[in-house]
């Protein structure tokens, strides 16, 4: 049997994260979690550790001291999880735009030939619900960008719900990858697709954040246009 688990960076999700444990816990499919909290001042990594005496063994929590970034904290991830020997690794958002339910969907592309398993807005049968108008033309014609830019035929180049097979993570030179927010979702795809990696896209419903605070920036959406470029030409 497969060893799969579910990487979530947190900060100050303590609106999310309890209910995010349970949710992953009563899959069908055995799914660990790894926590890589920053720091988070509203008592994220203390509800994990509490939760931790109920799912011993499956839970698992790496603190960090500050909000060091997207990227950082899904490479910290990364090695943690190839250190212990997991076959499959995902990533995912704690605020539940991304429907746990769909890393069953992601396990089986992985498992039924897809190197990377996208959980994707844009391709067909894709959705996006609660964002309003201008938000959905910004994200979908940024993919359209890097797709020219890149040469690239993903749809949502710049999904954050994966489900990575164990030896794409072992090829991408991780301490080489320099983008740390949207960028950082794109230049993975693009390293994948580079090293000869088969990306599958999987349609999901992809819902805008309830509670908590979301983390998107002027200067992540600037770093991603700039870091494309950079990506291309370097």
């Amino acid at each position: 049997m497969s060893k799969n688990i579910v990487i979530i960076p947190t900060y100050n999700e303590i609106e999310n994260i309890e209910k995010m444990v349970h949710t992953v816990f009563a899959l069908p499919r055995e799914i660990e979690l790894l926590i890589v909290d920053d720091g988070s001042p509203d008592g994220t990594a203390n509800k994990v550790k509490e939760l931790q005496k109920q799912y011993s063994g499956k839970l698992h929590i790496e603190e960090r001291k500050g909000k060091l970034g997207l990227g950082t904290a899904y490479i910290h991830g990364f090695k943690w999880c190839l250190a212990r020997d997991y076959d499959y690794i995902f990533e995912m958002d704690c605020d539940f735009s991304h429907n746990p339910s769909d890393l069953v969907r992601l396990l089986e592309a992985c498992e039924n030939g897809a190197d990377v398993a996208v959980g994707s807005r844009y391709t067909k049968g894709g959705k996006v619900s609660n964002w309003p108008i201008g938000r959905i033309l910004m994200s979908y014609f940024a993919s359209v960008y890097v797709r020219m830019i890149l040469w690239i035929s993903v749809k949502d180049t710049t999904a954050g719900f994966k489900c990575y097979k164990r030896k794409v993570l072992e090829t991408i030179e991780l301490d080489k990858i320099r983008f740390m927010g949207y960028a950082f979702q794109i230049e993975m795809k693009y390293k994948a697709i580079k090293k000869g990696f088969k990306i599958v896209e999987v349609p999901i419903m992809f819902t805008d954040r309830v509670l908590g605070v979301s983390k998107m920036s002027t200067k992540i959406f600037k770093e991603a246009f700039l870091g494309v470029l950079q990506m291309r030409f370097s």
